[in-house]
């Protein structure tokens, strides 16, 4: 089973956007599951704003726990992310069509009536579940196995 099929059943068993991209890839980036979880919570549904996809924020948590060399403290080492972590926002913005949740969704879902359609249209189900996948597939390309 590839990385986007588990985060695509952990989204769908009830873990967060977020926290299906982390839980995922915790194993690789020397994180348990149960702290890639807690770490990735507040990020779920656009850090509770709508705003930017926890499928992208998991999986800038990925790339700076793969990808970023000793402390990372200083910004040299901060700033060789910003590469990898363009690239991912363009691939994904490209894959699934926007990186915010209302651009990805279509609704709103900071607004009652915004959250009401998209559990109607069966969004989380769907448009959800493949943005969590297509998120995980980009990381195959991008984070080295250890």
């Amino acid at each position: 089973m590839s990385r986007s099929d588990d985060a695509g059943d952990l989204f769908r068993g009830g873990y967060a956007c977020s926290q299906a991209i982390l839980v995922a890839y915790a194993p690789l980036v020397g994180l348990e599951a149960g702290e890639a979880a807690r770490l990735a919570a507040g990020f779920a549904a656009g850090m509770r704003l709508g705003s930017t996809c926890g499928a992208v924020t998991g999986a800038i948590m990925v790339l700076g726990l793969a990808l970023c060399e000793g402390d990372c403290a200083a910004p040299d080492r901060r700033a060789a992310l910003a590469v990898p972590i363009r690239a991912f926002t363009d691939q994904f913005a490209e894959k699934v069509g926007a990186l915010d949740c209302p651009g990805i969704l279509g609704c709103d879902l900071r607004a009652p009536e915004g959250m009401a359609t998209a559990e109607e249209r069966g969004l989380f189900d769907t448009v959800c579940v493949d943005a969590v996948r297509q998120a995980a597939r980009i990381l195959e390309e991008m984070v080295p196995r250890r």
